[in-house]
């Protein structure tokens, strides 16, 4: 009887330790640091919030066989831990789709030439799962503008122009833009 009190305290103890890192590594102080994007003008308010991850000398877009830490045509969050989120408090259009008020789940497909964004009613979950696809309102192409200097850090920004507001993207080497009207 000695000895299962001894292995229960032993788990309940570990599991402790595990649950105090797992906090720790995600909330008290990531790896990747969560960043609150927001934009307001005259009648348009919109929020992303996303982790921030480094290239930290990694190849970052490219194929499995190269080793890069986003594959080609596959899935990725839009950043790091958590699903990146987009709330926006008005009808507005998203890279000429048209959005309704409300907070989603943002994700992309990375490709060589573009990726594809992709917009999700299903917000707020962990990143690591994979979105409900049932649940996509709606893919765009947002075509990739090479940029000279290395973007060390995932940047998400929301710009006003003389042409109208834009999402820009930009990691590595990599720059996509889309528009929202």
């Amino acid at each position: 009887m000695k000895i299962l009190k001894y292995i229960i305290i032993a788990v309940v103890a570990i599991v402790i330790i595990l649950g105090a890192m797992f906090v720790y590594g995600v909330y008290i102080n990531p790896k990747s640091p969560k960043e609150v994007v927001q934009f307001e003008n005259a009648d348009t308010e919109i929020e992303i919030t996303y982790y921030r991850p480094y290239k930290k000398d990694r190849l970052i877009f490219g194929t499995e066989a190269q080793g890069a830490l986003l594959h080609y045509g596959k899935y990725w969050r839009l950043g790091a831990n958590f699903s990146t989120t987009f709330e926006v408090n008005r009808s507005i259009l998203f890279s000429n789709q048209p959005l309704q008020t409300g907070k989603y789940r943002m994700y992309a497909v990375p490709y060589e030439d573009r990726w594809e964004v992709t917009l999700n009613s299903e917000a707020g979950s962990f990143g690591a799962t994979t979105p409900d696809y049932s649940k996509d309102l709606f893919s765009v192409k947002a075509y990739i503008t090479p940029l000279d200097a290395v973007v060390e850090q995932l940047t998400i920004e929301v710009v006003e122009d003389e042409n109208g507001i834009n999402l820009r993207m930009k990691w590595d080497k990599t720059l996509i833009n889309i528009p929202i009207k």
